[in-house]
């Protein structure tokens, strides 16, 4: 059953203008935990536990016979991510401008800094598993241009680094 609060769009896409798949808003979540989700013959996708404040929240590594690639999900920096971002040929990172945000108020700092990745962080954290290409997603820009929030990155990380966009191709 979906929500009230979300029954006037479905009605909108299902009955007027947009029409669309009768049951394509419909969900099937799945509970899962840090380990294997996931495996067939072509792709084995493992989670495992990041740091979004006190949420659970988790990344994902995806392997198949001739890359890996992990995402990072919404992310401080974490305990385990050597082990879990080691030897990736692509790591799809989130990252926050370090200069943007601290021009914010101290709440916003805080909040950030306890939630997710510095442009910084991000860097150093490179320079240790040196993935392949460094795909930055999720940015939070807090005042400054792509092109800026990519140079701090770059300028501590000599590696293959690209602004994420959606729909890109790598």
């Amino acid at each position: 059953r979906v929500g009230s609060a979300y029954w006037a769009d479905v009605r909108t896409r299902l009955d007027w203008v947009e029409p669309t798949n009768p049951s394509g808003f419909r969900v099937e979540p799945h509970e899962i935990e840090a380990g294997r989700v996931y495996k067939d013959d072509l792709v084995k996708v493992e989670a495992f536990r990041v740091n979004h404040c006190d949420l659970k929240a988790y990344g994902y590594r995806f392997t198949t016979a001739d890359r890996t690639v992990v995402v990072s999900g919404d992310t401080a920096v974490f305990d385990g991510y050597r082990e879990a971002y080691a030897d990736c040929d692509v790591l799809v990172h989130e990252v926050y401008s370090a200069k943007g945000l601290a021009r914010r108020e101290k709440d916003w700092q805080e909040y950030h800094g306890s939630a997710h990745t510095s442009t910084e962080q991000l860097a150093e954290m490179a320079n240790e598993v040196q993935p392949g290409l460094l795909v930055l997603y999720h940015q939070i820009l807090t005042g400054v241009t792509e092109e800026e929030l990519l140079e701090e990155v770059t300028s501590l990380y000599p590696g293959k680094v690209v602004y994420g966009h959606d729909l890109d191709v790598y």
